[in-house]
């Protein structure tokens, strides 16, 4: 009998050691930490149209430029110099792309909050004038976009905007 409870109280000994050793061997599990994330997830992206009208003729206007300009406030959420940037020219259909990058307004430590794009530069003197068409002149505001997962892109369409030959007389009330 005494050998019974011998081999009862060793055999319980042999597993509470076994449980000991697996508790203070199993991996210690930590709560991750998550930083927020101060960096634009995407490409900002603005692409548009831009055509000379000359009478009742309307073609595409090669080499013209246009303006995206952005409000933007600082880290302590006050508002700063806007962020403007230029398109490159218009290709031979009259289809432009302007970018903004993540990174660049990350290292200027601000955080957009409105876009407009408008028009800039003609490359003809035979059609240069501003229209506000589509908001050429005041500005067309960046609302809804395609999301192109492939270049990580917010894409936005504005316009199309026009330029003129002819200048319009200015009303002023009179």
């Amino acid at each position: 009998m005494a050998l019974n409870h011998f081999i009862s109280y060793a055999s319980s000994l042999l597993i509470l050691a076994v449980m000991v050793v697996t508790v203070s061997a199993a991996p210690e599990y930590k709560k991750p930490k998550l930083e927020k994330e101060n960096l634009l997830s995407t490409i900002v992206g603005i692409q548009g149209l831009v055509y000379c009208k000359s009478g009742p003729k309307v073609t595409p206007l090669e080499g013209s430029v246009t303006r995206i300009t952005c409000e933007a406030v600082d880290e302590y959420g006050f508002e700063t110099a806007p962020i403007t940037i230029l398109s490159d020219a218009t290709d031979a259909k009259g289809y432009f792309l302007a970018t903004i990058s993540p990174f660049e307004i990350q290292n200027k430590k601000k955080k957009l909050t409105q876009c407009k794009a408008f028009l800039e530069l003609s490359p003809l003197d035979s059609c240069n004038v501003l229209t506000d068409v589509n908001n050429g002149i005041s500005g067309a505001l960046l609302t809804s976009y395609h999301l192109l997962h492939e270049k990580n892109m917010k894409l936005f369409t504005v316009g199309p905007f026009i330029f003129t030959s002819e200048s319009k007389p200015v009303d002023n009330g009179y």
